[in-house]
């Protein structure tokens, strides 16, 4: 939380000496028309990475997979086309990196790694199973990024197999 408010402070400072930076060399109208064209350029890519990864989850769903990787590429192209349509040259360029798909592949791996280390499950939730992690700052999270062994415990159950009805007529 605390870097998320450093960032909200800095990132505009650092952008607005960018912006004087590069006024002061080319002039304040082609600055401007610079960060006209770039944003413009930006909500292009957006709907054109954004259609496609939407094509793909969609694609993921009919084959009757699980879209976690179309899921990432979506809130990724979001996030870039964000920091794109936002105006200043710094966030232009990590926009940028966040909609080209070499990139993106490179930064949903690190997240998506990143993500699966920090999570921890943990027994006793409303639904049995619950997903606790880094992300929501709970003990779970804590006590898996420490050194402390953890105990292993042996469930034992049954299954059964369920058949679903049959489908009502409308």
């Amino acid at each position: 939380m605390v870097l998320l408010v450093l960032l909200l402070i800095i990132v505009p400072i650092i952008e607005l000496a960018i912006i004087i930076q590069v006024g002061s060399m080319i002039g304040i109208w082609w600055t401007i028309g610079l960060l006209v064209a770039d944003s413009l350029f930006g909500a292009w890519l957006l709907m054109r990475e954004g259609s496609r990864s939407w094509l793909r989850f969609r694609a993921a769903l009919g084959n009757g997979k699980i879209p976690a990787k179309e899921t990432a590429d979506g809130g990724l192209v979001i996030s870039g086309g964000a920091l794109l349509l936002t105006p200043g040259f710094l966030t232009d360029i990590f926009g940028l990196l966040l909609l080209f798909q070499p990139t993106r592949d490179i930064v949903r791996r690190v997240a998506l790694t990143r993500a699966v280390s920090y999570a921890a499950t943990s027994v006793g939730g409303p639904a049995g199973w619950t997903l606790r992690g880094a992300f929501f700052g709970s003990r779970a999270a804590k006590y898996a990024r420490s050194k402390t062994p953890r105990r292993d415990y042996d469930v034992e159950g049954t299954a059964t197999e369920v058949k679903s009805p049959p489908p009502a007529l409308p």
